[in-house]
């Protein structure tokens, strides 16, 4: 019968998104509250502190501009469309969409939780600071890996690093972070197959800048 058939469907599906929360939750204490050091103490709620990245987002605007020139331009554009959409999209879709709790929010955890940083408000899912910065990565990797000798991919390893400060100051579930960074990623392919269809850099230009 297909009643039974989809009421068994819908409690599989239901016992299964619950164990996949605890299993979050679980994988949560440890990163934040195990799994942890004095040096990362120190250095982790920097990382992910976008005020840090500021010499990094100069850098790269002047590098671009400087050797690109018009197109330069162009590229900066696109790089803040990436930022903007994967940030909007991330809270006013996946936030006000999911309601979830910060983990420094939740009165469960407050005995496991160690907590470096202010806790914010708002909502925890998706972690819009994975969001914007695996954006930016996926962004700069397309954009820019056929002119740097294919050193791009160590932006996925700084929004990495991002991702996981998240956790562990105490901000953020790891799945938070999962789909913050699935998020980024599928809107830097976006806007950087869009760019390089109609303004792609080329090592050329770049030498001739």
């Amino acid at each position: 019968m297909v009643y039974p058939t989809f009421a068994a469907m819908f409690f599989t599906a239901i016992s299964f998104w619950q164990k996949l929360l605890q299993w979050d939750q679980s994988l949560f204490i440890k990163m934040n509250s195990q799994w942890t050091n004095g040096v990362f103490d120190a250095i982790m709620p920097y990382m992910r502190n976008s005020f840090t990245w500021i010499p990094l987002y100069l850098f790269l605007l002047v590098l671009v501009l400087l050797n690109f020139r018009i197109k330069g331009w162009w590229w900066v554009i696109f790089f803040l469309v990436t930022v903007g959409l994967t940030d909007m999209t991330g809270t006013q879709i996946f936030k006000y969409g999911f309601h979830r709790i910060r983990p420094c929010n939740n009165p469960d955890l407050a005995s496991q939780l160690r907590l470096l940083v202010l806790c914010p408000s708002g909502w925890s899912f998706t972690s819009n600071h994975a969001a914007n910065h695996f954006g930016m990565a996926t962004f700069l990797y397309i954009t820019l890996r056929h002119l740097f000798k294919n050193r791009m991919w160590l932006a996925f390893l700084w929004a990495g690093i991002i991702g996981y400060a998240q956790i562990y100051v105490g901000v953020h579930y790891p799945f938070d972070v999962a789909g913050g960074a699935v998020l980024g990623i599928v809107f830097g392919l976006f806007t950087g197959l869009l760019f390089n269809k109609y303004f792609g850099l080329t090592i050329q230009e770049k030498n001739s800048g």
